[in-house]
């Protein structure tokens, strides 16, 4: 992610974007999910066309990435709302961003470091069952 955070993660680009439909697709988040995103500041709202109809950017949907990886790591959505928060108020506040995210990373290195011993765990099993199986 660019220091520029502009369109909830980067510049907007150029070019027609995408429909909320196409959104939904490349991101693999549902349309509700966008709206909802939307609704509650995770998301800044997308340009709209003349009709109405909302069209993504490319760095809309890289903003969207990021946001799933921060959930998918276990981050709550509290803190995610937080996070979107910073973002969106500018620059300023990267001492904060930083903080947060630092935080986070070492509660998903200390699930990782967890669920590697956890395998070393059910290795062993598998191991001590296949020679007793072969």
């Amino acid at each position: 992610m660019t220091v520029t955070e502009e369109r909830g993660g980067l510049p907007a680009a150029a070019g027609p974007g995408l429909s909320i439909a196409d959104a939904a697709a490349a991101s693999g988040l549902s349309a509700h999910t966008l709206r909802y995103y939307e609704r509650v500041g995770l998301l800044r709202p997308p340009e709209r066309t003349s009709g109405g109809r909302r069209v993504y950017a490319e760095s809309d949907l890289a903003w969207l990435t990021f946001l799933t990886r921060l959930r998918s790591t276990g981050m709550p959505i509290r803190l995610v709302r937080r996070y979107a928060e910073l973002v969106f108020a500018g620059p300023g506040n990267e001492a904060d961003r930083l903080a947060l995210l630092e935080a986070h990373r070492e509660q998903v290195r200390e699930r990782v470091a967890a669920a590697q011993r956890d395998l070393i765990a059910i290795d062993t099993k598998v191991d001590l069952y296949r020679k007793l199986v072969h």
